[in-house]
């Protein structure tokens, strides 16, 4: 018996309900693990639906046409001749599954459904589906009719259980499950299961993959076998960027992974492993005692089909795939890379003619631009390495040059399909950032729009005064708290609105072919959306936001940019002091994001990461943050943490959480966010929270922080 076995995993850039296309690439995913003589190939959770269907999920239809899909990809010869881990939702006895379905030669061997669901953070997985609550037990499961007449039979073994083939013995786990304390390899492992293949939906978050990555490595490490991990790449349809990293692990070795970012709609990654090196890293006595102590036994479906082969034996020039260093990016090419192709799938698949983004001079439009300029050099490399898909793209959105004509660079690339557009005001936009906006859009390529709103905000204004009798002033012309937000919000609004003018006419008025129109990003970072720090209907409302759940990260990657982009315009945007220019300049006074906030941006992100993270309350918060930040502690060489006394401590944490509760109604509205952070503050489904709170000033857990403050301050006088 042959002991060399060749196995496949990838990745795939699949998208909800997208019944054909998905259908094709996993398709063409057995193919290319075919080709390169893998025996099993394994593919992302419910890639034949796409994992981000959602309610989706709850349909009928879903369910009939995921079977549609299946039957499509068992009766195609191409997918003969080859163990197939295929992953799709299925209705069992009136219940929701998410299942692996094991196939081999157009028939189906088992399916296994999905024991412990994620449901947490954005996953919702228990609103649609029903987990399997009956550890290593098997019942039958009656085919569809569709089904009946390919298998030759009316039902298949359903529930946990594995597949044994004359050489070796396969069983499968899904996603979150590897991650629980009692994940299923682990009973079997000890049940003699030597291959584990893993199906997921894990989507993008900055510096994520090294913990999946080490929890993967992990599993083999400790219980030996070969581990194929598989996940979708790409976004589907919503927030998340699934950012694919397909791998294979032998004993906790990575010998083989997948790129983590890729335009590639299909990645297949393969290696050839030898059984035998399984088998002597289990020869343990501690482990074979816990082995054969062990009452979890599993059901094994039996099949002839062999994995390995004698004749692989033989062939001198076929040897066991040699580990490689697990690969990592930086948290800056993690920005670049995944907001990059996150933009490029978002844009291709929507149908418009291009991005449009209002410039304002500042570090946050800037790192939008900065992005999109990214996306156009992953397009530009990815045309260079012949990729048809984007080829085809480019060809269909990029029309300014004519039918069928490649952009040749990733400025050319970026002018046909990246708009730009400053809005000033005579009185507040200094000239300074006037001119970091051109330079900017000079140097990416963008086509920019340079224009000034003080007509129409002057006859906005007029609107008042002429009804009201009323004539609001800015603070610094004496007005007050409530007139000098009138007319910031004012401007604001106004800029909103003209983006969406220009967003609309501008591939018309450029003359493009056919016309259409362009989607408009938003700049609003993470801390300003945690403060409140935005004008609700504002230019942060926008179609989309590569950057609304990355924060302190953005100058990293602007400062990373800069040298790798060759943009040295980037440094003034670095050195600048971050301000919204709604307020009027003059020789004493020039408008500061921190100032106004009452927090600098760093407080910010410790803010968000203590209270959706560490889950502490304003009051545990002041616990937490009065040690962290005393000027008293004991200071380590990394520890760059502001110096505050306790009073100022109580005063930052009451700021912020008075501020999050008055300006969450603005979370309702906030513009979709690419998926970065594990503190995001994103109402739809990350961070379900009230928006009309009490007020915090009268709240118990502000009066507990005075009480709290009280007795530190006794305590420290007596010292």
């Amino acid at each position: 018996m042959g002991h060399l076995v060749t196995v496949a995993t990838c990745s795939l850039n699949q998208w909800a309900l997208d019944w054909e296309g998905n259908a094709q690439r996993i398709i063409e995913s057995i193919q290319k693990a075919k080709a390169a003589g893998a025996r099993l190939r394994v593919g992302p959770e419910l890639e034949i639906c796409g994992y981000g269907c959602l309610d989706h999920l709850m349909e009928q239809d879903l369910y009939l046409h995921s079977l549609e899909m299946l039957r499509r990809i068992l009766l195609d010869q191409s997918c003969h001749g080859i163990l197939l881990d295929i992953g799709m939702p299925i209705q069992h006895r009136n219940q929701r599954f998410n299942c692996r379905v094991i196939c081999l030669n157009s028939k189906i061997l088992m399916i296994r459904p999905k024991m412990w669901l994620a449901n947490d953070g954005n996953y919702r997985e228990m609103r649609f589906f029903t987990p399997w609550m009956h550890p290593r037990e098997v019942e039958d499961y009656h085919l569809p009719r569709i089904l009946q007449e390919i298998q030759g039979a009316t039902h298949v073994p359903f529930g946990d259980a594995v597949i044994s083939t004359p050489d070796t013995c396969m069983g499968a786990e899904t996603c979150e499950e590897l991650f629980t304390p009692a994940a299923p390899h682990i009973p079997m492992s000890l049940d003699g299961v030597e291959i584990i293949t893993n199906s997921s939906g894990s989507h993008f978050e900055l510096q994520k993959l090294e913990t999946r990555l080490q929890l993967i490595m992990e599993a083999t490490r400790k219980c030996g076998g070969v581990y194929l991990y598989a996940n979708q790449q790409g976004c589907d349809g919503d927030r998340l960027y699934y950012d694919g990293s397909a791998m294979i692990i032998v004993n906790g070795d990575i010998v083989a992974q997948g790129s983590q970012f890729s335009l590639d709609d299909v990645d297949v990654v393969t290696a050839t492993v030898d059984l035998e090196e399984v088998r002597a890293y289990r020869s343990a006595i501690s482990r074979g005692l816990q082995a054969a102590s062990s009452s979890a036994k599993y059901r094994r479906v039996q099949t002839t089909f062999e994995l390995s082969s004698e004749e692989d034996d033989f062939d001198i020039g076929k040897r066991p795939s040699p580990p490689i260093k697990p690969q990592y990016h930086t948290v800056e090419e993690e920005v670049s890379l995944s907001a990059g192709c996150y933009l490029w799938d978002y844009l291709r698949r929507s149908g418009v003619a291009g991005y449009l983004v209002p410039l304002s001079g500042g570090i946050d439009s800037c790192a939008t631009a900065t992005i999109v300029y990214s996306m156009c050099r992953i397009v530009m490399e990815a045309i260079k390495k012949g990729n048809t898909q984007v080829i085809e793209d480019v060809k269909r959105i990029a029309r300014y040059k004519g039918e069928g004509v490649l952009p040749e660079t990733p400025q050319e690339l970026c002018n046909q399909i990246f708009s730009t557009i400053y809005m000033g005001m005579k009185a507040q936009s200094s000239r300074e950032t006037r001119q970091r906006a051109k330079d900017l859009a000079e140097a990416i390529g963008s086509y920019h729009v340079n224009l000034d709103i003080d007509d129409i905000y002057n006859a906005q204004k007029a609107l008042v005064v002429s009804t009201l009798n009323f004539e609001p002033k800015f603070k610094v012309h004496g007005g007050s708290q409530q007139e000098n937000l009138t007319l910031q919000c004012l401007q604001a609004r106004i800029r909103m609105v003209t983006a969406y003018e220009f967003g609309q006419i501008l591939p018309t008025a450029r003359n493009r072919p056919g016309g259409g129109s362009l989607l408009i990003l938003g700049s609003a970072n993470v801390g300003e959306s945690l403060r409140g720090y935005l004008t609700k209907y504002d230019c942060s409302s926008a179609d989309i936001n590569p950057i609304g759940s990355i924060d302190t990260d953005l100058k990293l990657f602007i400062a990373w940019a800069e040298k790798n982009f060759d943009l040295p315009c980037l440094h003034d945007f670095l050195t600048a002091t971050p301000t919204a220019e709604l307020e009027p300049l003059t020789e004493t006074y020039v408008q500061s994001d921190e100032a106004d906030m009452g927090m600098t941006y760093a407080e910010l992100t410790i803010f968000g990461r203590l209270r959706k993270e560490n889950k502490l309350g304003p009051f545990a918060m002041f616990q937490r943050l009065v040690h962290d930040w005393s000027a008293d502690r004991i200071k380590g060489p990394d520890d760059k943490a502001p110096e505050y006394t306790p009073a100022q401590v109580a005063e930052k944490v009451k700021r912020f959480f008075h501020f999050y509760a008055i300006n969450r109604h603005k979370m309702t509205t906030l513009t979709p966010a690419l998926h970065c952070n594990p503190y995001s503050p994103d109402d739809n489904r990350f961070d379900l929270r009230p928006f009309l709170y009490p007020p915090f000033w009268k709240s118990w857990s502000f009066k507990k922080i005075d009480w709290e403050l009280e007795k530190i301050e006794k305590r420290t006088k007596k010292k």
